[in-house]
């Protein structure tokens, strides 16, 4: 039993230093650095009038462009030092759900076959679809 606790726990620590360590805290500290720089207003600027249909700010396109193309973990690293609230995490949080880790998802459904392009297209614009339904909801 002890072994197995011991095996768990390393596993854990493992997994943790993967993700956090690696993905998350490097991509939190990078976002709020560029929080002092011209980057996010410019990013948010350019983003607001498709980002409002979102019913978010522009600056909330950083998250989920990282989490789609990067991963998961790093849109949720660069979603926190942006400081939105419960209504916009719960969008980003829901597109991130559908459209996220695209390049090695597009990767493994090559592999069994797919049409990756299809499959992409079909995610992103579901991501969309999903954002604006959950904006009207709430």
């Amino acid at each position: 039993m002890l072994e197995i606790l011991s095996r768990g726990a390393k596993k854990g620590l493992n997994l943790t230093w993967e993700l956090v360590i690696k993905i998350v805290l490097p991509v939190y500290v990078i976002v709020s650095l560029l929080n002092y720089t011209p980057v996010i207003p410019w990013l948010s600027d350019s983003l607001s009038p498709f980002m409002s249909l979102l019913g978010l700010p522009g600056e909330a396109a950083l998250p989920l462009v990282l989490g789609a193309l990067v991963s998961f973990y790093a849109g949720v690293g660069a979603v926190v030092p942006l400081g939105l609230g419960p209504r916009e995490l719960t969008i980003v949080a829901a597109m991130l759900l559908l459209a996220h880790d695209l390049p090695v998802e597009a990767a493994v459904s090559k592999k069994s076959g797919s049409r990756i392009t299809s499959l992409i297209i079909i995610r992103i614009i579901a991501a969309c679809v999903f954002g604006i339904g959950i904006n009207f909801i709430l």
